[in-house]
């Protein structure tokens, strides 16, 4: 509770800011997001990863998550050749739409449904499917959309060079080696990482803004439809027939699904940008309305 409402006055004083004639949003946001990549995000790399042990009965909650965000590429990739979008908006709706806010809002959300059965699941499903790919493949989907990248050719060099690749190349390596953490390290990476709601939620803060023209475009609603409607039916239908898949599993990988827009995605979008205002609307007016439809969902599998 006490996470949630710093989370929400950290969004209101970025929106209240951003309001400010003479506040330097630009400037605040571009050290906002160097921030966070290139210190969070392998600070949670540092404290998570390694603590995984690898096995085979862990890949179907992960698999999840690989499975809803290349949905969503098949999804608004055709939409966009359809309806012949520009690149940006069909790049934006992939790379948001596609990644699911399973740690900020997905763990307290899980903890309060399911009890604290259901974390380890969903820390897997953030970690091993959310993380990974917000890390690797939505910065090749990003730099193909992206109109700030011309030569293809540099796409593995940018990836390679991004902190929180760099990052997680190595803590699944220390996973699957056994290696944990130095401790030493971990005080540090503590604190870093509980920084990652209210700045995550502040960078919001600072590009939010709820228009008409925003709420009026099918852009939005197609991508909030997929992320809290069609994600999590598609995962339900599908993955309920897996022998493997227990109730509190199938229940937890469900609602993971459903999940509003991840905040970093839609941080991912802005960098490249990918439309930043209907990422940051996706991520920001997707929280409050997941929260309806995951209540919905919970009592639909019950």
């Amino acid at each position: 509770m006490i996470s949630a409402l710093v989370a929400v006055l950290f969004l209101f004083l970025g929106v209240f800011l951003q309001k400010k004639a003479n506040f330097p949003k630009e400037a605040v946001s571009k050290w906002v997001n160097f921030y966070l990549f290139n210190l969070v995000l392998p600070a949670l790399a540092l404290l998570y990863i390694p603590n995984i042990n690898p096995g085979w009965d862990l890949l179907l909650p992960i698999s999840a998550a690989w499975f809803t965000f290349f949905g969503s590429w098949v999804v608004f990739g055709t939409l966009g050749k359809l309806l012949k979008w520009d690149a940006a908006t069909t790049g934006c709706l992939v790379v948001v739409s596609g990644l699911a806010n399973t740690s900020f809002l997905g763990f307290p959300v899980i903890e309060g449904l399911l009890g604290k059965e259901g974390l380890p699941i969903a820390l897997l499903i953030d970690q091993g499917g959310s993380f990974l790919l917000v890390s690797s493949v939505a910065i090749v989907v990003a730099s193909l959309y992206s109109d700030q990248e011309g030569d293809l050719r540099k796409i593995p060099l940018k990836i390679l060079s991004f902190p929180p690749f760099i990052f997680l190349l190595l803590t699944l390596a220390m996973s699957f080696l056994d290696w944990k953490t130095p401790e030493f390290l971990i005080p540090l990476a503590s604190i870093i990482a509980k920084t990652m709601v209210p700045v995550s939620i502040f960078a919001i803060g600072i590009r939010f803004s709820v228009d008409f023209e925003s709420l009026r475009s099918n852009h939005f609603w197609l991508g909030i439809s997929y992320r809290l409607i069609l994600a999590p039916g598609l995962v339900w239908l599908i993955y309920r027939n897996f022998p493997s898949m227990d109730g509190l599993t199938l229940q937890a990988t469900v609602l993971e699904s459903g999940m509003a827009p991840m905040i970093t995605g839609s941080l991912v979008a802005i960098q490249y940008g990918l439309r930043p205002k209907l990422a940051a609307l996706l991520s920001g007016l997707g929280i409050p309305i997941s929260i309806v439809t995951v209540i919905i969902w919970y009592y639909l599998m019950k």
